[in-house]
């Protein structure tokens, strides 16, 4: 059930065994959440090697090692490419399609599905639960599985798949359901945050940064305390109440969990990343030096845009009107302070209609990496964002959920392989 990026990669694997498919999608057309994926272009995969490619997933990368092994980037990349969508790999080893549209990917899979004679597609389906076998009955009779839908008809066959995404985006009908009846087969399910969102502070920000892109920018998340939690460069947003834009969304993979367990925790936005401390410091004094007529207000955009000077101003508490050959040396360190240790105080994050992505999901030891299948349930399997597997931005989440959907698939449907 569920017809998105691993419902539908599931159904084609299970019909390509031979298997009969019966794909539920509770909305009046599958693949939403996919047609709307990299801002509407569908960063589908990523070409790093397996071994970096991991290092941008979760505690449990490792796990997928047996999955990858069966699917993996350049199996992905074939697959759609067979099916006259041409690819190109762009910044970061981003795959997306040439024609910039993730609507040729979401075509490809439909396409795929209703041009096949064992796959039937029922669209505005919900599930109201599972039906499963008797752990009574005897072992030596056939096991059948099944759901029960919203409307109280029933749909019984030898396997299940639950691939109905997480909680994020709910508009393309992300309603968390799977979670819901993993735990009730006897799963445990680890509790969902919202994952690659942007992060609200405390602090209240002038209105002229809202919406301000910065460039080349070092971004580092701590406790407190000082345990560094994220560190990293690169281009980040303001908005009306927070943080944003790719660094912070890399960043919130990382602190989403913390923020919403109760943690505060600090954000220090580094404006010169390229020089160090004792080397800015240097600039700083010649430049004052070389600039003494200049009043402080005017002369700081030598070292921030123009939209950064109210916030510096009001951080630094060195009167606007000051020419630099007044600025004193503790007044400097203010400044140094402010360019390279910019702090912000966290209080959490954007919800789910933001997201891109949900943490948490149905615990991992007790699925099968092998075959995706349930380990308490036989006949039961899992694939996509309803398991706890998250990964950073670049391609890597949908190459998860495509790949754990072909396993999924192509596991379910080798009982009914078999007993051809």
């Amino acid at each position: 059930m569920g017809g998105g990026a691993a419902g539908m990669m599931a159904a084609i694997a299970a019909a390509d065994q031979g298997a009969q498919v019966v794909l539920l999608e509770k909305m009046d057309q599958p693949g939403r959440k996919l047609r709307i994926t990299g801002k509407g272009r569908c960063n589908l995969t990523n070409t790093a090697p397996l071994k970096d490619f991991l290092t941008h997933v979760g505690p449990d990368s490792k796990w997928l090692r047996n999955c990858f092994a069966q699917m993996f980037n350049t199996q992905l990349m074939d697959f759609f490419e067979q099916r006259q969508v041409p690819l190109v790999e762009e910044r970061g080893n981003r795959v997306y399609p040439k024609s910039g549209k993730s609507l040729d990917i979401f075509l490809a899979l439909v396409n795929d599905l209703e041009r096949r004679s064992n796959v039937t597609i029922h669209r505005n389906a919900a599930v109201k639960s599972l039906l499963l076998p008797d752990p009574d009955a005897d072992p030596r009779l056939p096991r059948t599985l099944g759901v029960r839908m919203q409307d109280g008809t029933a749909h019984r066959g030898d396997a299940v798949i639950i691939a109905t995404g997480g909680l994020s985006y709910p508009t393309t009908g992300s309603t968390g359901i799977g979670y819901r009846l993993a735990a009730e087969a006897g799963h445990m399910v680890i509790p969902q945050v919202p994952s690659l969102v942007s992060l609200t502070c405390n602090d209240p920000l002038p209105p002229e940064l809202e919406g301000f892109v910065l460039k080349n920018v070092g971004l580092r998340v701590a406790l407190p305390i000082g345990k560094t939690i994220y560190d990293g460069f690169g281009e980040m947003t303001f908005t009306d109440h927070g943080l944003d834009g790719p660094l912070v969304l890399s960043a919130s993979r990382l602190c989403s969990r913390m923020l919403h367990e109760g943690n505060e925790l600090i954000a220090h936005l580094d404006f010169k990343p390229a020089l160090d401390h004792d080397t800015l410091d240097r600039r700083l004094i010649h430049d004052l030096d070389a600039n003494g007529t200049r009043i402080f207000n005017d002369a700081l955009r030598l070292w921030l845009p123009a939209e950064v000077i109210p916030l510096a101003l009001k951080r630094m508490h060195i009167e606007y009107y000051k020419r630099l050959n007044q600025i004193n040396g503790t007044e400097r360190k203010r400044l140094l302070a402010f360019l390279k240790d910019c702090t912000f105080t966290l209080n959490g994050t954007d919800d789910y209609n933001t997201a891109v992505v949900t943490q948490g999901g149905v615990e991992l030891k007790e699925i099968n990496p092998k075959t995706m299948e349930s380990r308490r349930v036989p006949g039961l399997y899992f694939a996509g964002e309803v398991l706890n597997l998250d990964a950073d931005t670049g391609g890597y989440n949908l190459q998860i959920a495509f790949s754990t959907g072909f396993v999924a698939g192509r596991s379910a449907a080798q009982p009914v392989e078999g007993n051809r």
